[in-house]
C-alpha cells in the first residue's frame, strides 16, 4: 500500500497506536509512561487521538489543556529529544505529505513549549 497523507480518524490512530507502542519499549522514556500510565493507556490513548483528530484534522472531539498533567514530570531536554525523534521517525514511516508535516512541527512545538514550562515550574528563580 503506498505511503500518503494523515487524512482521517483511522490514520491518526495508527499514527498514536504506532508511536506509544515505540515509546512503552524505549529504555529512556518509557519507564515514564509506563509508569505514569500503568492501567490508564486505554484512557490515555484515546485522549491522544481526539487531541490529534482535532489538531490535524480540525474534527473538533478534544478540549482541557494538555500541559498540567506533564508538568511534575521527571523529564528533561534528552527525553523530549528522544519523544520527538520516536514521534518523527513514526510519522515519517506511515505517511507522507502536508499534514504529516504539520504533525511534526505541531509535535515539536508542544516538545519545546512543555519542556521550557516544565522547567520554569522546577527553577521559577532562572526565569
Amino acid at each position: 500500500m503506498p505511503i500518503q497523507d494523515i487524512s482521517n480518524i483511522e490514520d491518526i490512530k495508527l499514527l498514536v497506536n504506532t508511536f506509544y507502542d515505540k515509546v512503552q519499549k524505549d529504555d529512556l522514556i518509557g519507564p515514564i509512561f509506563n509508569g505514569r500510565m500503568f492501567g490508564k493507556w486505554p484512557e490515555h490513548l484515546e485522549k491522544m487521538y481526539r487531541f490529534w483528530q482535532t489538531i490535524l484534522l480540525e474534527e473538533h472531539t478534544y478540549s482541557g489543556s494538555p500541559f498540567p498533567p506533564h508538568k511534575q514530570l521527571p523529564v528533561n531536554q534528552s527525553h523530549f529529544d528522544r519523544w520527538m525523534k520516536i514521534f518523527t521517525t513514526v510519522v515519517d514511516s506511515l505517511f507522507v505529505g502536508k499534514i504529516a508535516e504539520e504533525a511534526k512541527v505541531r509535535a515539536a512545538n508542544m516538545a519545546y513549549m512543555f519542556n521550557y514550562k516544565i522547567e520554569y515550574f522546577r527553577n521559577p528563580e532562572n526565569h
